[in-house]
């Protein structure tokens, strides 16, 4: 479960990366946000840095279930939030699949579906103290 957490966190880590490069200005718009503009506006770049913020987070929160992060929060954060991002993911995997973007369509969709997957290996897995050993279940595991 460490490895599937380790690997969804990189990933939402680099699309957080790639809306952080949007709201820059780089000319990659035709990849998200239904495609339709090379340079994003600024309505949608700031959508870029909103979504970057909750993807950092949400790398976090699938750290924080595989007891590879911690941080003082409640303690169902990490075993709820990760069944919800795997549920958000599976969304919008959906989405980007009908989005009419070519790039939406053959990067993104993909991506968002194997996030949605490595999430829900890691919320079926055991939850996992952080810096214990992999089979020590943490608090309110269940």
């Amino acid at each position: 479960m460490r490895i599937a957490a380790a690997a969804a966190a990189t990933g939402l880590a680099g699309v957080a990366v790639f809306h952080i490069v949007l709201a820059l200005g780089a000319p990659l718009g035709r990849a998200a946000w239904g495609g339709n503009h090379t340079r994003l506006p600024v309505a949608l770049r700031l959508g870029s840095v909103a979504s970057a913020v909750v993807l950092c987070a949400a790398a976090l929160i699938v750290l924080g279930r595989a007891g590879l992060w911690t941080a003082d929060g409640p303690a169902g954060l990490y075993r709820w939030g990760v069944w919800a991002l795997a549920l958000l993911l599976g969304l919008s995997s959906v989405g980007n699949f009908a989005s009419a973007g070519r790039w939406e369509n053959l990067l993104m969709g993909p991506l968002a579906l194997t996030l949605a997957l490595l999430c829900l290996l890691v919320a079926l897995g055991p939850a996992h103290p952080p810096g214990g050993p992999p089979g020590a279940a943490g608090p309110g595991a269940p």
